[in-house]
């Protein structure tokens, strides 16, 4: 998996740094087409005001040597233009297919973390989850906490307006894990919460996103404390976030990371959050969640840690 990310990383600089390259060849082109179009300038001006003091020239007309000099170098000009527009294709090809190529990433890296990383702890009983994690929220008061105060930062700039909070909320009720008054009927099977567990993500596996969202928020709903409802909250919000529901995935993020701040997936939970709120036109807010995830989890996977570098430099987020 790493090894996949860092390919891509390569294929981006690499990819950049071509494409300076051919911009650089095409500048200094057009440096050297304009010194020579004005070369031209002034002979034409210098024959045309020789010609008008003179009685047998006809007035205004251009040597065949300079004509012919004219004209190559709109030659030139002409293939100049045509290599940028090439130069643009490209790039917009190889855009395009590094997109599609992080997508792919994103998706088995998905597929990687269901099968491989959570069901390590999967055989623990219940755990004091409570003992070990602050909540930055409390659970069902449905009141979200500046972005600044989560990442433990004064600045006022980065604070989200209540209007905004609300926004998210009121946008995404569905993403909001708190008991429901009347018990529906269970989409869970009897059994440990290891296997609920792997029940509720297997729909990720298989691409039934609704069913895996009813199924995680039923998990973390009798097993608040439960030492994989952490990671059940973070695949929670990445339902939405596949389905590019990112009001949802937001607050289903932000529930994530301030109820269960110590979870294996609390790292990924701020990591996503930035990229949301990049999505929804927070910039502000993104780059502040984008850069306190090396600050909060310096120890983070360094898959986790470049990808939140790599995000920020594709934001073009100010440097913290």
């Amino acid at each position: 998996m790493k090894k996949i990310f860092i390919f891509i990383i390569f294929c981006m600089f690499a990819y950049g740094a071509q494409a300076d390259e051919q911009l650089t060849t095409i500048i200094n082109e057009l440096k050297t087409l304009n010194k020579d179009l004005k070369t031209l300038e002034k002979a034409v001006y210098s024959k045309s005001f020789s010609s008008q003091n003179s009685t047998n020239s006809s007035s205004g007309n251009i040597p065949a040597t300079l004509e012919g000099a004219l004209t190559r170098q709109l030659v030139k000009l002409s293939e100049l233009e045509e290599q940028i527009q090439k130069m643009t294709a490209s790039n917009e090809e190889t855009l395009f297919n590094l997109q599609k190529i992080s997508e792919r990433v994103d998706k088995i890296q998905r597929d990687t973390e269901l099968r491989f990383s959570d069901l390590g702890s999967g055989s623990t009983s219940t755990t004091s989850v409570q003992k070990t994690n602050t909540p930055k929220q409390l659970p069902g008061t449905g009141k979200m906490q500046d972005f600044s105060k989560v990442l433990d930062t004064p600045s006022n700039d980065t604070k989200i307006a209540s209007n905004q909070k609300q926004e998210i909320r009121s946008i995404s009720p569905a993403a909001v894990v708190q008991t429901a008054d009347v018990e529906a009927e269970s989409i869970l099977p009897k059994g440990t919460p290891a296997s609920q567990y792997k029940f509720a993500t297997n729909f990720i596996k298989v691409g039934d996103y609704q069913k895996a969202e009813i199924a995680l928020k039923e998990f973390i709903e009798k097993n608040p404390t439960h030492s994989l409802s952490g990671s059940a909250q973070y695949w929670f919000a990445e339902t939405f976030y596949i389905r590019q529901l990112y009001h949802d995935a937001a607050a289903a993020y932000l529930d994530g990371y301030q109820k269960f701040p110590k979870s294996k997936k609390a790292p990924q939970n701020l990591l996503k959050l930035g990229i949301v709120m990049n999505e929804l036109g927070e910039k502000d807010q993104g780059c502040l969640m984008l850069s306190g995830v090396k600050k909060q989890y310096p120890k983070a996977d360094k898959s986790i840690l470049q990808k939140a570098k790599y995000e920020t430099k594709k934001f073009k987020c100010a440097k913290s």
